[in-house]
């Protein structure tokens, strides 16, 4: 538990500002232009390199959690959400939001968060005023990867 106390804590002081779709990103079902991935130790970790994008996808992703509670079935307004449920947030949310913005493009991956955000903002105004409607339904259509069965 130290080890892993002091992994938390080095990370931290490298990652000043983590972005905020990392597992998205780190799943490899996303891409940013303003993000750059580094490691330490054996892990790997994506920090967000523009502060304004940094913002827009921060608020993006908190309403995205708030809206999704009730499909997720989480009941604790303030609880982390388990890992599984944190990709389909993002992943599915991102995907989502992708065939709002861009309904040419196929929807299995996200180019690039950053780009996606500014137009969305374009389109909507600010993140208050996206169809979370629309993206609650992808985010309870996300799929993950498939558990793997013994051998």
């Amino acid at each position: 538990m130290v080890e892993e106390d002091e992994f938390r804590s080095t990370y931290h002081s490298i990652n000043q500002r983590r972005c905020c779709f990392e597992k998205a990103l780190l799943a490899r079902g996303c891409s940013c232009s303003c993000s750059t991935r580094f490691y330490l130790a054996d892990r790997e970790g994506i920090t967000c390199d523009s502060v304004p994008a940094h913002g827009r996808c921060a608020r993006f992703l908190e309403r995205l959690r708030e809206k999704a509670r009730f499909a997720l079935a989480i009941r604790s307004p303030g609880d982390e959400l388990p890992h599984a449920k944190e990709i389909r947030v993002q992943n599915g949310g991102l995907l989502g939001l992708q065939q709002l913005v861009h309904p040419d493009l196929p929807g299995n991956e996200v180019a690039d968060v950053a780009r996606l955000m500014v137009r969305a903002e374009q389109l909507w105004g600010n993140a208050e005023d996206f169809p979370y409607a629309e993206l609650i339904k992808a985010i309870a259509g996300f799929e993950g990867r498939r558990k793997r069965g013994r051998r």
